[in-house]
């Protein structure tokens, strides 16, 4: 009795709002088609896919390419080189849109704030590919910046054949082109603070450092810490483009991550249920540091998390 009065219930809310999920209906259909129809695909990281035979009728191979992978010589350096590059781009990268939108906050003139903002957006609004190409530029044997080491050292540094620099290269130009657009939505945060805050703070002696440590971080820590979850969560999920793009022959030591090798191997060489596989175990250590992240900060933060 009491189930059938919830279901008459909801069904009643549903249609006095009905418009309201006819709003959220073209982008929950798109979810479907593009996010969760493609699973489907994944099964034949569990197979040994053939043309002729299609993704169903290929011969079941269980986890044989997942066993291929973790064993294979070159598994340890493109895992740790995923991982690496993510960590280094999360721990550097992620206290940079705070600092930038702490440092905007306490901006009065609204002019000259709003010309900084769109100094720091800006590099988000360039292309991928035009970035690359700026950083082989600069960091070519014959750029601007190795005309200055080659006055003070005597010789150039080819940075982008070694591969003690593609880590620093890839992290920083990655921090200079995104910290300003991830700052937004601090300072979106930063703006919901009353001012009397502020204004009280100053009357009882508080200097600025202090203002911001008690008023302006409290205000913005749940922001923080779901955009360090979603962040963490997906530290292996390291964009292709960038990594592709920047890579020569010399730097694949380092610059070797799954993504590229899952196109090398998948596209370029056609093993696609071994790129599927690879591919997925990608995605489930992605799951499992969300999961893992989302626990340890729902635990230091007082119980509020991603879920």
């Amino acid at each position: 009795m009491q189930k059938g009065y919830v279901l008459k219930r909801n069904f009643d809310y549903v249609l006095k709002n009905h418009f309201l999920y006819w709003l959220i209906a073209p982008a929950f259909i798109l979810t479907i088609i593009f996010k969760y129809v493609p699973m489907y695909g994944v099964i034949i990281a569990f197979k040994d896919f053939s043309y002729s035979k299609g993704i169903l009728g290929s011969d079941w191979v269980g986890l044989d390419y997942f066993t291929k992978f973790l064993s294979a010589p070159n598994f340890e350096p493109i895992f740790m080189n995923t991982l690496l590059l993510s960590a280094y781009g999360l721990v550097l990268g992620f206290p940079i849109p705070i600092i930038l939108a702490l440092m905007l906050n306490q901006m009065r003139k609204v002019g000259v704030k709003k010309n900084i903002q769109l100094i720091l957006y800006a590099p988000n609004f360039i292309s991928v590919v035009v970035i690359v190409g700026m950083i082989f530029v600069f960091l070519s044997p014959t750029g601007p910046i190795n005309k200055i080491i080659t006055l003070t050292t005597g010789h150039p540094i080819v940075f982008m054949s070694d591969p003690e620099y593609f880590r620093t290269i890839y992290v920083l130009s990655g921090i200079w082109q995104g910290a300003g657009w991830a700052s937004i939505i601090y300072v979106a945060a930063l703006a919901g603070v009353d001012p009397e805050l502020h204004n009280a703070a100053t009357i009882d002696g508080a200097n600025l450092l202090q203002r911001i440590w008690h008023i302006d971080l409290p205000t913005i820590k749940p922001v923080m810490a779901i955009v360090f979850i979603l962040s963490a969560g997906g530290i292996m999920a390291i964009g292709f483009e960038k990594a592709f793009l920047m890579q020569t022959a010399m730097n694949l030591p380092t610059s070797e991550i799954i993504p590229t090798y899952v196109y090398k191997v998948g596209l370029k060489a056609g093993d696609y249920s071994y790129s599927a596989a690879i591919g997925l175990f990608n995605s489930v250590i992605n799951i499992i540091l969300l999961v893992l992240v989302n626990f340890v900060v729902k635990r230091l933060n007082e119980g509020d998390g991603l879920y």
